[in-house]
């Protein structure tokens, strides 16, 4: 089983929160709206951020096997919760001299990504509370 960690350190102000995986460091925090300094991504827009930069890498990784002229990708994701679920709709736009098979293969492709994967099937979130200083 391959394993990735990131941690999540409460910085502040307000919601601000210092992630970071050992070799990169961004923030999280929630928009003004909500009590936050907007001086990152909130946590759902991080979340879909996975998603979409594990789309475009997976299809332009194949393209360029495959040798084709895909030229860049844009992925637009938007997520829907409600008491019944969440819905993410992804919109994959591929530009470049592709003919009609290349984008299905592409689209099928970007359906196989491992974040997609990781997101359609089920998952098991344990937590686990620690002893801080």
């Amino acid at each position: 089983m391959d394993v990735t960690q990131v941690s999540a350190v409460f910085t502040g102000p307000n919601y601000r929160v210092s992630l970071g995986d050992g070799q990169h460091t961004w923030l999280g925090d929630e928009p003004i709206s909500a009590g936050g300094g907007d001086s990152g991504p909130a946590p759902f827009a991080l979340l879909l951020s996975g998603l979409g930069a594990c789309t475009a890498i997976t299809v332009k990784m194949y393209a360029e096997r495959k040798g084709w002229p895909l030229e860049h990708i844009d992925v637009k994701l938007f997520l829907a919760t409600g008491e019944d679920g969440s819905t993410i709709d992804r919109e994959v736009s591929l530009h470049g001299p592709l003919d009609d098979t290349q984008r299905e293969r592409l689209l099928q492709v970007a359906n196989a990504c491992p974040v997609h994967k990781i997101l359609s099937r089920p998952i098991d979130i344990r937590t686990s509370l620690t002893a801080g200083a």
